[in-house]
């Protein structure tokens, strides 16, 4: 009994975890990508001590060894004019930085590695970060159209609404012209009243007009200059 309350309550706090990234995703990958960047900046950082570093050894390494270089050259000088004594002590000052050039060289090449490494690591946080922030803005594009879609469901801007109301204009635009129905109850009652023959008579030469034409009203105004 209480195995199966504790799986039912843990299933209600995963959906409601759920409901809570879906609402506000779009502030869950801003606030992921903020902290990539914050990443990718303390990354960058570590690189430029390690460069810092690095150069500061090399430059160490090459006075060492422009050091041994001289001071071996001066051994060899003190050797050739008997002053074994000046050459035994140089031996041992050139024995004792070739041990530190040997370290420092080690120093290098352990410094070469990390350099490379983070290098490469800081490159593919680049390129990954660009994916986030262009995946983003396609998740906010996605947002507004789901935005407009809910508010148009909300204010009845739907699927059926729509299709309601292009019905209801079929219909008021498939409904019959009045006036075109009361011109033909007129000429209906004219052939009712013999008005009508009268009319197609008259338009043949038979009689005088009943109706007023244009060349009529024109005849008539001519007339009335005259």
């Amino acid at each position: 009994m209480f195995k199966t309350l504790a799986t039912l309550i843990h299933g209600q706090n995963a959906r409601a975890e759920d409901r809570v990234r879906d609402a506000f995703a779009i502030e869950l990958i801003d606030q992921k990508i903020r902290e990539s960047d914050n990443s990718l900046r303390a990354a960058k950082a570590t690189l430029a001590s390690l460069i810092q570093r690095q150069r500061s050894e090399q430059k160490q390494h090459a006075g060492l060894k422009s050091r041994i270089s001289d001071l071996t050259r001066r051994a060899q000088d003190a050797l050739a004019n008997d002053r074994d004594d000046l050459a035994t002590e140089a031996a041992r000052a050139i024995a004792g930085m070739e041990n530190e050039l040997a370290l420092r060289a080690d120093t290098l090449q352990r410094l070469d590695q990390k350099i490379m490494r983070l290098r490469s690591s800081i490159e593919s946080g680049h390129r990954r970060i660009i994916d986030l922030k262009q995946g983003a803005i396609q998740a906010r594009a996605v947002r507004r159209e789901q935005d407009i879609q809910m508010q148009m469901h909300r204010s009845g801007v739907t699927t059926s609404s729509v299709d309601e109301a292009e019905e209801l204009i079929a219909r008021v635009l498939g409904r019959d012209d009045p006036f075109e129905r009361t011109e033909i109850l007129a000429d209906i009652n004219r052939d009712l009243d013999g008005g009508s023959i009268a009319d197609r008579m008259a338009d043949a030469g038979f009689g005088n007009a009943t109706r007023s034409t244009p060349d009529d009203v024109l005849a008539r105004l001519k007339a009335a200059q005259n």
